[in-house]
Formats: structure tokens, C-alpha cells, sequence
């Protein structure tokens, strides 16, 4: 029994012993390599654009709003009537206009008296300069009572609303407003960047999405020269002759300003990604067959490219176009097809 015991153990020590001899089998890990097109980059002459938009504004407009309160005897236009420069709009009461225009006829009457009466010594000249001083006042009160009792259009426009009816009582709301049709103004706000290249007298080719076929054009006539410190924005208001009439104020309308042409660095549009939960953009490049990440600033869009600015962008530099959204920093590439 022991013997058979003594040749159990021998069989199990020499199995433990071969079970630790037998080779390792080694793990050869792969590197991961990804296939990718590639463009080397080459500098593109591009025209530059800047295309804003905003809404077209009568060149001039007015609020008819009259400077003596009181009833409205009669408005002679209705909404969207056209009115000639100098046309009567609307007359107020005339009680005190009429009331200044006696008052100044009798001082005039009694100035024309006195005139005689100081050339013979009758009366003394302070007394007349007196009365003189006194028919200018009323003429100038008759002036404006005239101006606010039959109140006129200053240019030629179209009316653009109707705020109260014959008999009301005028309590200060503008009754009419009115707006230049024939001359049109579209104000755009401006990149501070593009400040040193927007020039008065530039010609602005201009869209209205109602006439998508048709083409207006406008020139930048005043530059504002305050940048605004919350937008990095500076105005630019852009005169637009409608003698055809075909825009109107308050139509939405596209500005596009031709600056001076310059090279610039394109690359396929679709190359160009997105960081997960922000608006920061990147595209690959081939850096010696690994994958490098270059965070960009996009420019302008042409077609299907679109501008890319970094310091690592430059002439030469081989840009991943097709499977870069598969890619990680680092990888390896396999370069199938090189543009």
C-alpha cells in the first residue's frame, strides 16, 4: 500500500513538472491603421464677400405728429397712398391760425401807419421799432401755425399708416407716418475685421428673396465710425436708387460686398469636423503617416470648400479629405489615393 502510495506521488510531481515546461504563447498586439485620401494643399486666389442681410428702410421717413394739439378737421390720404412733395396731408382746426393771422394783419396795418408817422417826428423811432419787433413775432407765430394746422408732406413718399379719423382729437400719437420709396437704405452691421476695407462709394450688389432672379444695386454712402464693444460690429448704411419701385420698406434683403481678392488655404468641405459638445472645428492632416489633429477657424464657403485657417496650415501640407471620421490623434495611415 505505501509503495502504490510512493508511485501516486511520483506520477503526480512529474505531470506539475511538464505542465510547467510548456512554451508561452506570445501576444503580438496589431497596430490600427486606417484608410484615407488625402489633397496636398495648394493656395487658391479667391474673390472676397461679405454677405450680410437686414431690412430695407424708406431712405427718409416721417412721423406726422403736429406741434399745436386738438381736432383733426380733415386727413386727405389714406394708407398707402404716394404723395407728391408739398401735398396737404392733413388740417388740423384752424381757429388759432386764423386768430394769429388777424392779429398779424392789424400790426402789419399799424406798422404801415407808423412807418409815416416816424418819418415826420410824430412818434419816436423806439416806439416803431417796438411795433416792428412785435409784427415779426407774429409773423413768425403765424408761420408756424400755418406749417402745424395744414401740415404738408416734405418729400415725396408713401403713407404708411393712418392713426386717427376726421373729427378726433389730436393727443400727440403721430396721425400719419410716411416713408421715400424711390430711394431705399439698408443698414448692415460689419465685422469689425472688415473695417479697413469698406469704403464709402463701394458698390453693393443686393438680393430680395421676392425676386429671386433679379438683381439691385446700392452704394455705401455713410461709414459710422464707432465700433460697438458688445457685437465688434460698426454700421454701414447703403443707399439703393428703386425709381422702379419694385422693393419696398420693410422687405428683408441680402448686401454683398466685393472686397479685394486674396490666396487663401480651401479644403472639401466635408472634411472638416466638429468637437462633440462645442463649436470648435478640426480637420486631419497626414504628418508623417500618423493622424494629426489641427483645431481651425473657417472663412468664407466656395461652393463645396471652404476656408481654413491655423498656423499648422499652410502650401504642401496633405490634408485627410475622405475617412477623417473615423480617425483619433495619432493613428496610423494608409494612404490610398493622394489628390
Amino acid at each position: 500500500m505505501k509503495r502504490i502510495e510512493q508511485s501516486l506521488l511520483i506520477i503526480l510531481s512529474l505531470a506539475f513538472i511538464m505542465s510547467g515546461c510548456k512554451p508561452k504563447v506570445e501576444e503580438v498586439e496589431v497596430e490600427r491603421e486606417e484608410v484615407v485620401e488625402t489633397t496636398i494643399l495648394k493656395s487658391v486666389e479667391v474673390s472676397r464677400e461679405l454677405n450680410l442681410s437686414s431690412t430695407l428702410q424708406g431712405y427718409t421717413t416721417q412721423n406726422i405728429a403736429p406741434s399745436v394739439t386738438g381736432i383733426i378737421q380733415k386727413i386727405y390720404v389714406l394708407a398707402g397712398d404716394e404723395v407728391k412733395k408739398g401735398a396737404l396731408l392733413v388740417q388740423m382746426d384752424p381757429q388759432q391760425y386764423n386768430t394769429a393771422k388777424l392779429s398779424y394783419e392789424n400790426l402789419k396795418t399799424d406798422c404801415a401807419r407808423m412807418e409815416t408817422l416816424v418819418s415826420t417826428g410824430a412818434i419816436s423811432r423806439q416806439a416803431y421799432d417796438q411795433a416792428k419787433t412785435g409784427l415779426n413775432q407774429a409773423a413768425e407765430q403765424l408761420r408756424f401755425l400755418e406749417k402745424n394746422t395744414f401740415v404738408r408732406a416734405e418729400f415725396d413718399g408713401v403713407i404708411t399708416a393712418k392713426n386717427y379719423e376726421n373729427g378726433e382729437l389730436y393727443s400727440g400719437q403721430y396721425i400719419l407716418s410716411m416713408s421715400e420709396i424711390k430711394t431705399l437704405k439698408l443698414m448692415i452691421n460689419v465685422p469689425e475685421a472688415y473695417f479697413p476695407m469698406i469704403k464709402e462709394g463701394m458698390q453693393v450688389t443686393l438680393k430680395s428673396d421676392v425676386y429671386p432672379s433679379d438683381t439691385f444695386v446700392g452704394v455705401v454712402d455713410q461709414i459710422f465710425p464707432v465700433i460697438d464693444p458688445s457685437s465688434h460690429t460698426f454700421s454701414v448704411r447703403v443707399k439703393i436708387n428703386n425709381s422702379a419701385k419694385l422693393l419696398r420698406p420693410g422687405m428683408y434683403c441680402h448686401a454683398i460686398l466685393a472686397l479685394a481678392s486674396e490666396n487663401a488655404m480651401l479644403v472639401p468641405y466635408q472634411c472638416v469636423q466638429r468637437l462633440t459638445g462645442s463649436n470648435e472645428r478640426y480637420i486631419y492632416l497626414n504628418d508623417n503617416g500618423k493622424a494629426k489633429r489641427v483645431f481651425v477657424k473657417l472663412g468664407a464657403r466656395y461652393d463645396d470648400r471652404i476656408e481654413v485657417i491655423a498656423n499648422e496650415i499652410s502650401e504642401g501640407v496633405e490634408v485627410v479629405t475622405t475617412g477623417a471620421e473615423k480617425l483619433v490623434d495619432g493613428v496610423t495611415l494608409k494612404v490610398v489615393k493622394v489628390y
